[in-house]
This record gives C-alpha cells, structure tokens and sequence, in this order.
C-alpha cells in the first residue's frame, strides 16, 4: 500500500524549541452571547500561524445557532463532547452525540443547532485557521444592524447563507 507523501518541512532548525501552549479545561470562557452561549478559544488564527482554529463552543438547551451556509475558504469539522448537537449535512439533519463527528469540506452546506432541553457542547475545527474571533463577537450585533453592512460583514468573513431553495439566507 503506498501513503501521500508529508507536506515540505516548515521547521528548518535542528533541535527544535519551546513553543507549545497550554490551556487548563477550567480557564473562563473567551466570549458569552447573549442567550447564554459560551465560546472558548482554544487555538486561533494567530496562535496556530493560520494552520487551523479550535473551538470549545458550549450551547444552552435550545439554542438555534446558524441557518444553513458554506464557506469558500474554509473547511468546519464538529466534534460533541457532550449533549445532542443537531447537525445538517446539507441533506438532512443528524442528532449527534458524545464522540460523533462531522467534517464539512469548502463549500460544503451545513448548520447546526441545540434542539434539546439540555445544554451541549462541541468542538469546531475551522481549517486552515481563519481569524473567526470577530465573527463570533459581532455576527449578533451586525446581524441585528442588518443591510449592506451586514452582508459585508459575512462575506468578509468567508460566510455565505442559503435558504431552503439555494438563494440567501440569514445568519
């Protein structure tokens, strides 16, 4: 069975060095919406040089998180640690469960919500690493905004919304 090779080095020096970084499971939550909703960053654009962006996103019961979109840029995996997240494929939607998971490549359609009476949480993996901090900041507030500025808002953040008949949607 033959392998793809490993990508070229990045790393050119001989012995390595200290560059790792820590985050304890209890450190506070980076950003709290309004409903509830907390999101820690666990690995950013910046502190991953834009190789990848991890986030903790911990969900109360029956939170309706984004409508069906797709990203140009970028792929978004979830993984649930804990609770039922609904995830849609851009086909149907999945309840999924401590330990499922579910890669969305580039442009690929998704959404997902809390439809439960319970909280949950998952992990969101965006690749490569694209600077989502704002996003997650401010898509409430632009969204309340609304207009031009709000659709610039999207686009400028690799977020493209459907409807159910493939036109634009909302966040």
């Amino acid at each position: 069975m033959s392998y793809p090779a490993y990508p070229e080095p990045r790393y050119l020096g001989k012995g390595g060095e200290v560059s790792a970084v820590f985050r304890v499971a209890d450190a506070p939550a980076d950003l709290t919406s309004e409903s509830g909703n907390r999101t820690s960053y666990l690995a950013t654009h910046a502190s991953t040089g834009g190789e990848f962006g991890l986030y903790r996103v911990d969900m109360v019961s029956g939170s309706p998180g984004p409508s069906t979109h797709f990203h140009r840029s970028i792929s978004e995996s979830f993984f649930v640690l804990g609770g039922e997240v609904s995830l849609f494929n851009g086909q149907r939607w999945t309840t999924g469960r401590a330990g499922d998971f579910l890669y969305v490549p580039v442009g690929g359609l998704h959404a997902f919500r809390n439809d439960s009476d319970a909280p949950a949480s998952m992990l969101l993996l965006f690749a490569p690493g694209a600077p989502r901090e704002e996003y997650f900041e401010r898509v409430a507030e632009m969204a309340r905004r609304g207009g031009e500025e709000f659709a610039e808002f999207l686009v400028r953040h690799d977020s493209f919304f459907v409807d159910t008949e493939g036109g634009p949607g909302k966040a």
